[in-house]
C-alpha cells in the first residue's frame, strides 16, 4: 500500500488503521476492549445480555470501517474525505451527548472526542492541501493553461488529435 499523498490523506490513514487495529482487538478480546471504553466486565452475564452480540458487531463495523478509510487514503478519494468530515461531527455529537445523559461511562467521552478531533484534523488538512494547491483559473488545469496559452492544445486531448489528424497513438504490440 502507498502512503498517503496529502496532509487530509495523512489524517484519514491514521484513523483507518487505528478503527481496524480496535476493531480486530474488540474481535479477537473484547473484554480488553470493554475496559478501553469504560464499560464494567462482571464474571458472567445474565441471560438475554448481549453485550458480546453487540461488542461483535461493532467491532466489524469499526474494522470494515478501517478498512474503507484505508481504501479512501489510498485512491485519494477527496469527496469521501470531506463526508467524514461531517459525519464524525455528528458522531461526536452524538457520542457526547450519551456521556452527559449518562447513557455511557465517563470514559466514554474519549471515543467522542476522537471522532471530534479527528472530523477537525481532516477539515484542517482538507484546507491546507487546498492552500498548497495550485489554483485553476475558470477550471482549467494549470497544466492545460500552459499548452493553451501556447496555441497548442494539451497531449493527450481530443483538440490536439484532431490537431494531429489522428487518433491517440496505441502502445506496441507484444
Amino acid at each position: 500500500m502507498r502512503l498517503p499523498r496529502s496532509g487530509a490523506g495523512w489524517t484519514m490513514a491514521v484513523f483507518g488503521v487505528l478503527a481496524l487495529l480496535l476493531g480486530a482487538l474488540g474481535l479477537i478480546w473484547p473484554e480488553a476492549q470493554l475496559r478501553l471504553l469504560g464499560f464494567e466486565v462482571p464474571a458472567t452475564r445474565a441471560a438475554g445480555d448481549y453485550t458480546g452480540t453487540f461488542l461483535t458487531a461493532s467491532s466489524m463495523a469499526a474494522f470494515n470501517m478501517g478498512v474503507y478509510y484505508l481504501l479512501a487514503t489510498a485512491t485519494e478519494w477527496r469527496p469521501f474525505y470531506r463526508f467524514t468530515v461531517v459525519f464524525r461531527l455528528v458522531t461526536f455529537t452524538v457520542f457526547t451527548i450519551a456521556v452527559l445523559s449518562d447513557v455511557a461511562p465517563g470514559r466514554f467521552f474519549g471515543v467522542a472526542a476522537w471522532e471530534g478531533l479527528g472530523a477537525v484534523a481532516t477539515a484542517v488538512g482538507l484546507w491546507w492541501d487546498a492552500r498548497r494547491a495550485a489554483p485553476a483559473v475558470d477550471g482549467i488545469d494549470p497544466a492545460e493553461q500552459a499548452g493553451a496559452a501556447d496555441g497548442d492544445a494539451p497531449a493527450g486531448s481530443a483538440a490536439a488529435d484532431d490537431a494531429a489528424g489522428s487518433a491517440p497513438a496505441a502502445g506496441p504490440v507484444h
